[in-house]
């Protein structure tokens, strides 16, 4: 098993990577010292194949165990939805010692991380991420939302875990597309910060695939390196974290323009990614070697590199509305090369048009 620590003083916390530790997860609860109720928050999915396993585990760990479950898909990650688990929570008395659990992908971890932030203004939370996605990303660094109609994660805090615990075996279960959209995020990481992690994944991309578990490992904790090096040098999003977000400005719009019920959070990304290189070539600033470099390496991995029957207007308009918005302005993370990114404002709307329309946008 490998293990890191994400540091940030007080809130600091451990992220555990490994194969089959799912059992282990009480015995992890309980060297944290928490209180003696666990709130799990998952979906139906997740817990018919990993529900009784982890409560089995924290129960003999002597925790009274309550599970909550929420629909499965983007479209959940709302305030009605935290309402209903609000509810509940009051309902089996949980105080502000206890613990808010989220088992699932991305969509489960911010809803309950949200919960966890905002229920008595702040109970502990632990994450176990089921997905490529949650586990390389979404877990680290105590982003936590609910979306809004004309936005995504409009609505949240930072809230960083106690815990979180990646178990590579529950990759296994996971549907094709959800595989590869997370991988999306896999490959952000080499663009924004290491150029030969970027080659290990053109080298490894059927082991990858396959989930083959040395290779993963290594993926799950490089990826976990590089989110908790970035975090821990500004956790709130002020300055350099926001190269985490490269690929997700266009990628959070093609989400909203399609209610979030075409793509999966990944899939966005990757199109957002490829549209970025595409933004920095036309601007000067990235040699177009490195935008096919990344383009291919997206299809590699059977991700989508464009879009169709979308109107450029609209995704223009959901731009605006964009939560990296500052002072006015829109803000992209461009790539100058392979491993190294900066962040540009106000970029020219004419190229932005011409990016969209060359992805298969329509006037």
């Amino acid at each position: 098993m490998e293990q890191l620590k994400v540091e940030l003083g007080e809130r600091s916390y451990k992220i555990k990577i490994g194969y089959d530790i799912l059992s282990k997860v009480g015995q992890y609860l309980k060297e944290l010292n928490l209180g003696s109720k666990v709130m799990i928050i998952t979906n139906e999915l997740v817990d018919s194949l990993y529900g009784r396993e982890v409560e089995q585990a924290i129960k003999e760990a002597g925790f009274e165990v309550n599970i909550a479950k929420i629909g499965d898909g983007e479209e959940y990650k709302s305030l009605d939805t935290a309402k209903d688990l609000y509810d509940q929570a009051v309902d089996i008395n949980l105080d502000r010692s206890s613990t808010i659990l989220a088992l699932g992908g991305g969509v489960v971890g911010d809803i309950a991380g949200f919960i966890a932030a905002t229920y008595m203004r702040g109970v502990n939370f632990v994450q176990i991420p089921t997905t490529v996605l949650a586990q390389v990303d979404s877990s680290v660094g105590g982003k936590v939302a609910v979306n809004h109609p004309q936005g995504k994660n409009l609505i949240g805090a930072f809230y960083q875990p106690k815990l979180v615990v990646a178990d590579i075996k529950v990759l296994s279960t996971l549907e094709q597309r959800q595989l590869k959209a997370g991988l999306a995020e896999v490959i952000k990481y080499g663009v924004i910060w290491d150029e030969g992690f970027f080659h290990f994944l053109e080298d490894k991309r059927e082991e990858i695939l396959e989930l083959d578990i040395e290779t993963m490992e290594y993926l799950l904790k490089r990826c976990c390196e590089i989110k908790a090096e970035v975090v821990a040098q500004d956790e709130r999003e002020m300055d350099i974290r926001a190269i985490l977000n490269y690929g997700h400005t266009i990628g959070h719009a093609l989400e909203a323009v399609t209610d979030y019920q075409r793509f999966v959070h990944g899939e966005g990304v990757a199109i957002g990614m490829v549209a970025a290189a595409k933004l920095a070539n036309k601007l000067g600033i990235l040699d177009l070697a490195d935008v096919e470099k990344q383009e291919q390496l997206v299809k590699d991995f059977g991700l989508a590199v464009s879009f169709d029957a979308l109107k450029i207007n609209k995704i223009i308009k959901a731009l605006a509305k964009d939560k990296k918005v500052k002072d006015g302005m829109l803000r992209f993370i461009l790539a100058e090369e392979i491993g190294k990114v900066v962040i540009k404002s106000d970029l020219p709307h004419n190229i932005i048009r011409e990016v969209l329309e060359e992805l298969g946008g329509e006037r």
